[in-house]
């Protein structure tokens, strides 16, 4: 209800919501209109229009998702997604088959399995990277991993992003995030 990303919902996850009165406010295009039973005595239709972006009331235990210590879960999925699907090392994009994740100080040395630690790979990369960091292997990376926010984190786990949704988290994005200059380019080479 403040207005902060929290979670990607489902058509079915957001009729629930309305039904159940916890939508607060909706913004965002219109995406569905589900029609419901007809009413046997007023001979109304039930319609529910389902938006793309919808506010909802929260409870607490959400908070700590947004906290500036919060660190969301670390997958292969999300991480590909945060390096754009690039080798941080040869520059090349490669299909998520192709990729994996590098620790740029191997766990053999010490190195932990944090986002501020790991980086996207191809695998002919991180075979001849293997047990070293970048130095002790003569190559360079070519981006500082950062650990993604949670709005940040919402957009890497979502699939498809709306125009209006994604302005909507770009909003809530730190501004000297690389994930938003990124982003902000993308958008600004589809005008």
């Amino acid at each position: 209800m403040a207005g902060m990303p929290l979670e990607w919902v489902g058509y079915r996850d957001a009729v629930r919501l309305y039904h159940t009165e916890q939508v607060v406010y909706a913004c965002g295009s219109p995406l569905y209109v589900l029609r419901g039973g007809t009413n046997a005595r007023t001979g109304q239709v039930s319609l529910v229009e389902i938006n793309s972006i919808i506010a909802t009331r929260g409870t607490h235990q959400i908070q700590d998702r947004l906290r500036p210590d919060y660190v969301p879960p670390l997958n292969n999925a999300t991480l590909f997604r945060r390096d754009a699907c690039m080798c941080m090392y040869c520059g090349e994009r490669f299909p998520d088959g192709q990729l994996s994740c590098d620790h740029v100080v191997p766990v053999s040395q010490g190195g932990l399995n944090v986002w501020t630690n790991v980086v996207t790979a191809c695998r002919k990369c991180n075979n001849f990277k293997a047990g070293r960091t970048p130095e002790q292997a003569g190559v360079q990376l070519l981006a500082v991993p950062f650990r993604p926010t949670y709005a940040e984190y919402i957009f890497l786990k979502g699939r498809k992003v709306l125009a209006d949704q994604m302005e909507y988290l770009l909003a809530h994005f730190p501004r000297r995030s690389p994930l938003h200059a990124r982003l902000i380019g993308e958008l600004a080479g589809r005008l």
